[in-house]
């Protein structure tokens, strides 16, 4: 079901690891309103979509149902969460309350539509699509209108995710050969730049909400870490040291915790940590997946 995003995100891992698994690209489940939204098997074997607070408290199911329902963030006011699910047949992009109510589809597209997030205004939504034949990333109204492609080459782009003032977006391309790099752009697709340069997966970019940091995992290191760079991709450095598998970290609201998923013992759980590395810790501890993006 998730054969393409396994080759896009994860299988460039294995190669380049020899059966290591990322879920990533990320994102993550972002965060501005004091909550960490993620999917779990838990209730459910095809997962379903929760939210819990940064300590791991009050962790409340927000979808019931047969799809396969995944990759969920928050929008800025916490008032909407989008996400992708197959509800329809298809991998589409979805809009509900942060309650859980009034879940809208947004795209109808037969080729999977995936990784959506929220501009800091609510207004936009970008996302990765296979609609042209190989992954692009498209920026949307927040209804769902005016779908447009931001990229174009024969390059795999995936993950965007907004800067905090809206101008920028980051993202991921697969250069080929297990070489995944971290691009940053301008929100109408201009100005494309690489920001690490390294012949390593590095993926899954999210930005500090102060604009001065972004956040990423990259396999430059023993297994797939949490890494931290400028805006400008340099001084990059690993937050992160055990376990193999890391992926999609993001930011709290505050800027003082990181969020991620992490894959111990062949079980996948979301974890927390300082912004500088420190005070790693399991938010989840079970035995199903739990996580920010569905293996």
């Amino acid at each position: 079901m998730f054969a393409h995003l396994r080759y896009v995100l994860a299988l460039l891992v294995c190669i380049a690891l020899v059966a290591i698994i990322a879920g990533c690209g990320g994102g993550g489940g972002g965060d501005t309103a004091g909550l960490i939204t993620f999917v779990s098997a838990r209730d459910n074997a095809n997962g379903e979509i929760y939210t819990m607070n940064w300590d791991g408290s009050a962790v409340t199911r927000l979808t019931n149902d047969s799809a396969n329902n995944d990759s969920p963030k928050l929008s800025a006011d916490g008032s909407q969460i989008v996400y992708i699910s197959d509800t329809s047949g298809n991998m589409d992009i979805w809009v509900m309350n942060a309650d859980g109510t009034g879940a809208t589809q947004l795209t109808t597209d037969p080729a999977g539509d995936y990784c959506p997030a929220f501009s800091p205004d609510g207004t936009k939504i970008a996302f990765y699509s296979l609609r042209d034949g190989n992954a692009e990333i498209y920026i949307m109204d927040a209804d769902g209108g005016s779908q447009t492609r931001l990229t174009n080459n024969a390059a795999d782009d995936f993950w965007p995710n907004f800067s905090p003032d809206g101008s920028k977006i980051v993202f991921g391309r697969d250069m080929g050969g297990g070489d995944t790099e971290v691009f940053l752009m301008n929100v109408d697709g201009s100005a494309q730049v690489n920001l690490t340069n390294d012949a390593a997966y590095d993926n899954g970019p999210a930005f500090s909400p102060d604009g001065t940091k972004i956040v990423f995992v990259s396999n430059r290191g023993p297994g797939i870490q949490v890494y931290v760079m400028e805006t400008d991709g340099s001084n990059p450095s690993p937050l992160t040291s055990t376990g193999p598998n890391h992926d999609c970290p993001f930011y709290s609201a505050d800027g003082t915790k990181i969020a991620f998923g992490c894959n111990t013992a062949g079980n996948w759980d979301v974890y927390t940590m300082n912004a500088d590395g420190t005070d790693q810790g399991n938010l989840t501890n079970n035995p199903a997946y739990d996580g920010f993006w569905r293996d």
